[in-house]
């Protein structure tokens, strides 16, 4: 993993809020807060694409891409993502969406460089899946779990039935998943899993 140093300072934070921009007709659009409600990313999510292509943005001015997110598939329940560093053009490694797993509850699994899991992002709780596709009301809850089954992050969307937030939780202390990766799985839960809503 890129040691936290050599990262922009916006990547060393260890609490987000992701929200959906509202009344975004084509694409899709959000912004990332840390804790103090300070902007960290804006980031675009391209329309009319079969094959999926986000960018990280350090603002809205668009003038500072920092990451890429795109999938060489196209769009389906099984599609790998690719995540780059936009400043140094370098692969920071990929999030797979499980197919099969998807109907009972979200699953995303972290892929290193050489392709080998590094971890994976999970709905909490089975039953609370379940009711939250049967109930939209119920708030999703997800954790990052390391392969030794340590949980390292949390995420809670917030009860709000107009705009779509996630608050993102990191554990303090090491890890082998590149915090960008958990930057780009908190907006890939933001823009993918809720369009089967």
């Amino acid at each position: 993993m890129t040691a936290e140093r050599n990262l922009h300072p916006s990547f060393q934070k260890k609490q987000y809020l992701f929200r959906r921009k509202v009344f975004k007709i084509f694409g899709g659009a959000f912004h990332i807060y840390d804790q103090d409600m300070n902007l960290m990313f804006f980031a675009k999510q391209k329309a009319f694409k079969l094959k999926e292509d986000i960018r990280i943005y350090s603002d809205e001015s668009q003038t500072d891409e920092l990451l890429t997110i795109k999938t060489p598939q196209i769009l389906d329940i099984v599609a790998t993502y690719n995540v780059t560093d936009a400043t140094t053009g370098e692969p920071v490694g990929a999030i797979r969406r499980r197919g099969i797993k998807a109907i009972v509850k979200d699953e995303w699994i972290f892929l290193s460089n050489e392709g080998q899991e590094i971890g994976k992002l999970t709905e909490k709780n089975a039953m609370s899946a379940i009711m939250s596709r049967l109930i939209n009301l119920i708030p999703q809850k997800f954790i990052v779990v390391l392969p030794d089954s340590r949980e390292i992050t949390e995420i809670k969307q917030h009860f709000n039935p107009f705009v779509l937030k996630y608050t993102m939780d990191i554990t303090e202390g090491a890890s082998p998943i590149d915090p960008r990766l958990l930057i780009a799985a908190g907006i890939l839960l933001a823009s993918i899993e809720r369009r089967q809503e």
